[in-house]
Parts: structure tokens; C-alpha cells; sequence
């Protein structure tokens, strides 16, 4: 029966490049010298910390920019509002990767409700469609991804 898996895969080198070059714009740039701010990334939570909240903008802007050039979608970002914790401001983002489960309900429910005849489960990280012909997976497919969805997706894992 043919299938094919639903995901939402950051690629984590890509990721890493991009922060390094933000980091390394922000050590040459004018307008930063001589401050403290700097990137950290750890698993796929990008800490940012300025002295003031308009350099912690411009930074976000970097880093967004950078990760764009670097072929990761902006839409994986979900940023927390900035903390001041003394002379420093930070700021969280989490990059999210794959599919928890209340999204996956969603696609499932999304896809179920279309009358398709495909069927979808929830495994791990991703969502599996399998059905009966290959023109119905095609089907499912066009239909998430004319859907509005928060989420990145990509369709991985096609067998006939």
C-alpha cells in the first residue's frame, strides 16, 4: 500500500552556519562594538543577549536574515518575549522540529475530514498517509500544503 511521511526536519548545519555568521556580524559591526552581545545556541535554542532592548532588535533582524540566506525557514522560529535581567537583555527562540503531537491530531483531523480516502497516524515526529493509489497520496499532499499551517512541513519517505 503506498505511503508517504509528513515531517518538519531543521537541517541543524545550516542552522549552526547561520548563527556563526550572525555572531561573527555582530563582532564586527560599529555599532556593537565593545558590548557584550552574543548568540548561543543549544539544542536548537538560540540565546540571544544584549545591553539594550533596540540592539537585541537588531539582532533578532541578523539572525533572521542569516537564517534565511542559509535556506531555514523564518516559520520555525518561535520567539519569546525579551527578559532584562540587570545590565542585559536576553531573548529566547526556539527553532521547532518535527511534529508534536496536537499539531499531528490537526493534520489528521484536517486530512480526515476531506473525504479523502488515505488514512493518516501519528508516529513519533511525523505523520504516516498511506492509501490506496499513488493519485490519492497526491491528493493529500496538494491539500496540506495549500493548507495555512504555522509549521514547515515536508513530505519525505514515498513508496508505491
Amino acid at each position: 500500500m503506498p505511503s508517504f511521511d509528513i515531517v518538519s526536519e531543521l537541517n541543524a548545519h545550516e542552522v549552526a552556519n547561520a548563527i556563526d555568521q550572525a555572531s561573527r556580524e555582530v563582532d564586527t559591526r560599529f555599532d556593537f562594538k565593545g558590548t557584550n552581545a552574543r548568540y548561543e545556541l543549544k539544542d536548537f535554542v538560540v540565546t540571544l543577549s544584549a545591553p539594550a532592548d533596540f540592539q537585541l532588535k537588531q539582532m533578532m533582524d541578523i539572525l533572521k536574515l542569516k537564517l534565511a540566506k542559509r535556506g531555514v525557514d523564518i516559520a520555525y522560529m518561535k520567539v519569546d518575549e525579551p527578559v532584562t535581567t540587570g545590565q542585559t537583555v536576553k531573548q529566547i527562540a526556539t527553532l521547532r522540529q518535527g511534529i508534536d503531537t496536537e499539531f499531528g491530531k490537526k493534520l489528521q483531523r484536517m486530512i480526515k475530514d476531506s473525504k479523502l480516502k488515505v488514512q493518516a497516524a501519528l508516529q513519533d515526529k511525523q505523520v504516516r498517509v498511506s492509501g490506496k493509489s499513488r493519485d490519492e497520496l497526491q491528493e493529500a499532499i496538494a491539500l496540506v500544503r495549500s493548507s495555512k499551517l504555522d509549521l514547515p512541513l515536508q513530505f519525505t519517505n514515498f513508496r508505491d
